[in-house]
């Protein structure tokens, strides 16, 4: 028996492997585990039997896969890097019902310092200390055995075909069981540790230099304006307001209990504005959806298309117009990296901006310096803004609202959401949602002040919904196929001065006729389109959501 000088017995590389997967296998996949102990199809003696074949079927899987990746030489190093990779994706899993696939490691790789920083708390420390260093001060304190290459390439190699083995044939035996699980609930797929942010990781990554490779494609070659301003400065003032994480089941335009959109109210009993009741998104996170709105392909070829292409925005600027993106939020996705663009970060504003974070009025603040500051030949053809709010981005909805907009009280003030009360967090997010509505009655009445004579309008949509605790799930990011309603289903209005509607020959009673139907972000690219004068051949009038509404000259 070989002896350290501690006199502790070092141990093989393959057996401290094995108690690596043990511990990932089992405490590194609480979630998944408690997620399949609380469907009522895993309750029963013949279930439990179930559970245990998948539990020995993921550990075998997972010793299988660090006997063939682990080496002596970097095992501690990976096998801490595992710890916290399982570490905190337990946490977000098990704290706010999201699972782990390409689309939510995008997230994490496009999030800002400040939003990192939103969901720090307690209690994902404590996970972290007892997810991460506890096991990991234990691991990297044991000696390990030195073992020659070839004799250690054999030992793990027999190892890796013998857990691959049992792992087959588990699965065989309650195949039956197993396959049924994962057929009706697909979100497990995505929360076997470590297995998911591996596959996520490499398939984002995969992904990113695929696109990276594409040359970018041209659309809307042809585009040219309908009806070019007849005077110098006299051309539409278009402002696209992207929101960020609003759900339209808690608009008050969409018939909430709660009147969290009082100013739009009033707005809409003038007669020039439009909501759109029964609108989708294009996906559940900004890093899909913001792209594939501006985007010509429609939500599913563009989720199956690797080819890179030109947006709206660009098809507008090739048109003649000016187009500027204001952004109050963590960037564009790539959207305006061809037209002017500009953000909140170097306004000094005490009263609208704190800690790094800016209130979406901070959006207004900027504008009209950025607007001086546009080439004046294409402002004279017509101007395209798109301003990104911060919206409700959570779970710091506290934060998203001014103090003069939080009607409903107590709010939820932790990070953890599920540390807080239901209502408060609703609370906090309603709030949120008032100042948003405060924000875009604002911004109308900033359109208004604007010469008579120019044409202005205003289109708001969201990029994606919100969780609030349904179901035990917070926040967003669930995979479109599986992701509830609060996910998809986004507020969207639309608002026109008295001379836009005149210039377009645009009906509103036919508008409004419009608010009911179906429409999604699908839509968004064709109606930008023709709301700007823009004809194009990439452009489909069955797209455009006002096309049915504009009056043909006889």
């Amino acid at each position: 028996m070989t002896l350290t000088l501690t006199g502790r017995t070092p141990w093989h590389p393959t057996t401290l492997l094995l108690a690596l997967a043990a511990w990932l296998a089992t405490i590194g996949n609480l979630p998944l585990w408690r997620a399949i102990w609380l469907l009522p199809e895993t309750q029963g003696p013949h279930a439990l039997m179930t559970l245990s074949t998948l539990a020995v079927a993921v550990l075998a899987f997972t010793l299988a896969f660090l006997c063939l990746l682990v080496w002596p030489r970097w095992l501690k190093p990976v096998a801490l890097l595992l710890l916290a990779v399982v570490a905190s994706s337990s946490y977000f899993m098990q704290s706010y019902g999201v699972v782990i696939d390409a689309s939510m490691i995008a997230n994490v790789t496009q999030t800002n310092t400040q939003e990192a920083l939103d969901l720090l708390s307690w209690s994902m420390l404590w996970t972290l200390g007892l997810g991460l260093v506890l096991p990991g001060l234990w691991l990297w304190r044991q000696q390990v055995r030195p073992v020659r290459g070839g004799r250690l390439a054999w030992q793990q190699l027999g190892t890796m075909v013998l857990a691959l083995l049992l792992a087959v044939l588990l699965l065989w035996v309650s195949f039956q069981d197993v396959a049924s699980l994962m057929r009706n609930h697909k979100s497990l797929r995505y929360m076997i540790n470590p297995f998911n942010t591996v596959y996520a990781l490499a398939r984002n990554g995969l992904g990113q230099a695929a696109q990276a490779q594409q040359v970018l494609q041209p659309i809307g070659e042809d585009a040219h304006l309908r009806l070019p301003a007849s005077n110098s400065g006299a051309g539409p003032l278009i402002l696209m307001v992207v929101g960020e994480t609003a759900r339209a089941a808690n608009f008050g335009l969409g018939g909430y209990a709660r009147d969290t959109t009082p100013e739009l109210r009033q707005l809409q009993k003038e007669g020039d504005l439009v909501y759109f009741s029964q609108v989708s998104s294009c996906g559940t996170n900004t890093q899909t959806s913001v792209p594939c709105m501006f985007a010509h392909l429609g939500r599913k070829d563009y989720m199956g298309n690797a080819a890179r292409y030109e947006n709206v925005l660009d098809v507008m600027q090739r048109a003649g117009l000016a187009v500027l993106w204001l952004d109050n939020q963590a960037g564009c996705k790539g959207v305006c990296d061809r037209v002017a663009h500009a953000d909140t970060q170097a306004l000094k504003a005490n009263d609208v901006c704190q800690d790094g974070d800016c209130l979406d009025e901070a959006l207004l603040r900027v504008l009209p310096d950025q607007l001086a500051r546009l080439d004046p030949q294409k402002t004279a053809r017509g101007t395209v803004v798109v301003l990104h709010q911060m919206g409700s981005h959570g779970p710091a909805y506290y934060k998203r609202s001014a103090p003069t907009q939080k009607a409903f009280l107590p709010e939820c003030k932790s990070h953890a959401l599920q540390d807080c009360p239901p209502e408060q967090i609703v609370n906090a997010y309603d709030n949120s949602i008032r100042d948003t509505d405060h924000f875009l009655a604002a911004t109308i009445h900033w359109l208004q002040s604007q010469s008579k004579d120019r044409p202005t309008a205003l289109v708001y949509v969201s990029d994606h919904g919100e969780s609030l605790g349904e179901k035990g799930l917070f926040l967003h990011g669930m995979p479109y196929a599986m992701a509830p309603q609060e996910q998809t289903h986004v507020p969207m209005l639309m608002w026109f001065s008295k001379s836009l509607l005149q210039s377009h020959a645009l009906g509103m009673d036919c508008a409004q006729a419009q608010a009911d139907k179906p429409w999604s972000h699908d839509n968004l690219f064709h109606t930008l389109l023709g709301l700007s004068g823009v004809q194009t051949q990439v452009a489909q009038a069955q797209m455009d959501m006002l096309s049915a509404c504009v009056r043909k000259s006889s």
